[in-house]
Parts: C-alpha cells; sequence; structure tokens
C-alpha cells in the first residue's frame, strides 16, 4: 500500500460549494492519488505518474464519453 501521509490534496477549481467533487494529489514522487473529497479519510485510488497522464489524455479526446 501506498503511503499518501506527505501528499497534498487538492479540489478543482470548478468545484462548487456542495462538495460533490474529488481530491488530487500529484506532488508525490511516483504516483498520483484520487479521493473523494466528501470522505478524505477513506480510502484513496494510487495510480502510477504513467497510467494517471493516460487517463487523463484518454478523457481529453473524448475516449471515455458515452
Amino acid at each position: 500500500m501506498q503511503d499518501l501521509a506527505r501528499a497534498t490534496w487538492r479540489k478543482s477549481s470548478r468545484s462548487t460549494d456542495q462538495g460533490q467533487c474529488v481530491e488530487l494529489a500529484q506532488n508525490l514522487p511516483q504516483v498520483s492519488g484520487i479521493r473523494d473529497s466528501k470522505a478524505p479519510e477513506q480510502c484513496a485510488l494510487v495510480f502510477s505518474k504513467r497510467r494517471f497522464a493516460n487517463f487523463i489524455a484518454a478523457v481529453k479526446a473524448g475516449e471515455l464519453d458515452r
């Protein structure tokens, strides 16, 4: 399991005051973390930097649109 104690979490600048968003930590050397902002004490998803970059590229390219 990845130690996320030193993670710096941030919300999207587009998130609303309703608190329904995710938080992202990219300050760790080899991984990116994602967690639910409403339940930060629960588990976070952890991806390698490469996998996360591939995911973001696929989202931007519309590859995951329905």
